[in-house]
């Protein structure tokens, strides 16, 4: 079979809690993505893997992701490998994702890295809806230009927005755009390949673990944050090493569902740590 010209790959996906535990109810997928089968490491969290079996997005790919939690549910998210956007002669590839919460429903949605070549252009939206009680944890971590081959992210543009609200009202809007001519901007990445965010929205997070999150990050992360927001909290960094950032994520992660979840972290399997 001869591939199309452009990809127009899609994810649809229902969780539904069924005897105390939550089951893959609908699942679709469209080429190049494709869903492997669901595994359960912890109780009555279904963890999910994504894969891009082209192996990364060209200009012109579209990639559209719908996934529903029935109230109650539970479930994390992750990719089977980081994915690659790669060059383009001025077409963008696009991923839209759709989130929809039930009524106290929990999801952790949590790709490994995304890595943008230069001359690359990349549009990402995100947009996340929670009903009552629902919780929503989720991370990106970007790389600008492929740092291994020395490679700045000079030429290309990287689009980014991030909706999540409940019940109506707006939460969390995180609107980011860098092009390959500000990439050294101070209000762009600074030159750094590096840039992260991790958000965890639906309900208030305490002082307390807004202060426990700064220890947590590494001496060697540079350029960091955490703030707390009226319905939960974002750490970001920009910089240059991943395993840092990586890890002070992951002690995040742990520390929220340790004190809102009751239970430690589960790494997921398919992660290369």
């Amino acid at each position: 079979m001869i591939p199309p010209e452009h990809w127009q790959g899609h994810i649809d996906l229902l969780f539904q809690l069924e005897q105390e535990n939550t089951i893959l109810r609908r699942s679709y997928a469209r080429a190049p993505l494709k869903i492997q089968r669901p595994f359960y490491p912890e109780p009555n969290i279904c963890h999910t893997v994504l894969l891009h079996s082209a192996g990364g997005m060209v200009g012109g790919d579209r990639l559209s992701y719908q996934i529903d939690l029935a109230p109650t549910s539970q479930a994390l998210i992750t990719t089977a490998a980081a994915a690659k956007i790669y060059r383009s002669s001025g077409a963008v590839a696009q991923q839209q994702i759709n989130i929809n919460l039930g009524a106290n429903a929990y999801l952790e949605w949590l790709p490994q890295n995304t890595i943008i070549f230069n001359e690359a252009q990349y549009q990402q939206n995100l947009r996340v809806n929670l009903a009552a009680g629902a919780i929503f944890c989720a991370w990106d971590i970007v790389r600008l230009g492929r740092s291994a081959r020395q490679e700045n992210f000079t030429q290309g543009s990287w689009q980014n927005a991030l909706e999540v609200w409940q019940e109506g009202k707006p939460l969390w809007i995180d609107r980011q755009r860098i092009t390959g001519d500000q990439w050294q901007s101070l209000q762009a990445s600074a030159g750094q390949p590096l840039l992260g965010v991790l958000v965890w929205l639906g309900g208030r997070v305490d002082a307390k673990a807004v202060a426990q999150a700064r220890l947590l990050a590494p001496a060697a992360l540079r350029d960091w944050g955490v703030t707390a927001v009226a319905a939960g909290l974002v750490c970001r960094y920009r910089g240059s090493d991943r395993q840092a950032v990586q890890e002070w994520f992951i002690a995040v992660w742990d520390l929220l569902r340790r004190q809102y979840r009751d239970r430690s972290a589960c790494i997921p399997r398919v992660w290369q740590l």
